[in-house]
């Protein structure tokens, strides 16, 4: 196959997925976007992890918080817990790397926060360690991921929110989730600050 041949697949097969995932996660992704607006009405703040492209996830979302999405309006409160090197090595070197978002919760997460936990196959066990951590801190898990949904589907309560990708490729599962992203930011600068049609 050709090179072009090859890449118009790809394009194909990634709006093939949305397609699929678009009819399965609108209710789940309004339903993350609502409990995200009552954690930031109340005081809360979005905690966010995962690894690789997830960890770019992470801190693609608490940016969008902080800084702006597509309006201006006040900062946003979001911590991406992937982007700090030292605790991050710290944490790996004196205990374990599967810890390294757990320890960061029970210090920095509030009753009343969501963590926004991804994985594109829910088994990460830094992540699923994040996720009794902020159970154990009464937070609210919004969860990203693909596949079957892995460990982390187990472990999430009924007032927590899981997105889960119905595809088996980690780019795919990926790119949705960047797109499920960007529909939070959106649904979140709607709910607090109104439309701007």
């Amino acid at each position: 196959m050709d090179m072009q041949s090859r890449i118009l697949q790809l394009f194909q097969a990634s709006i093939e997925t949305k397609q699929q995932a678009m009819d399965v996660l609108a209710p789940s992704i309004e339903l993350a976007g609502q409990v995200m607006v009552d954690a930031l009405l109340t005081e809360g703040k979005i905690l966010t992890c995962g690894n690789g492209g997830s960890a770019g996830d992470a801190q693609h979302f608490s940016s969008e918080l902080l800084n702006r999405f597509e309006r201006e309006r006040p900062s946003l409160p979001a911590i991406a817990l992937t982007t700090d090197t030292s605790t991050l090595t710290s944490i790996a070197n004196d205990y374990s790397y599967n810890e390294v978002f757990s320890k960061q919760i029970r210090a920095l997460g509030q009753p009343g926060d969501v963590l926004m936990a991804i994985s594109t196959s829910g088994n990460s066990a830094n992540v699923i360690q994040a996720i009794q951590a902020a159970h154990d801190r009464e937070m609210t898990i919004v969860a990203l991921s693909g596949r079957d949904g892995g460990g982390m589907a187990s472990l999430l309560l009924p007032e927590d929110v899981e997105i889960r990708v119905p595809a088996k490729v980690t780019a795919r599962i990926q790119e949705v989730h960047l797109l499920v992203i960007h529909c939070l930011c959106d649904l979140i600068d709607n709910q607090l600050f109104g439309s701007e049609e």
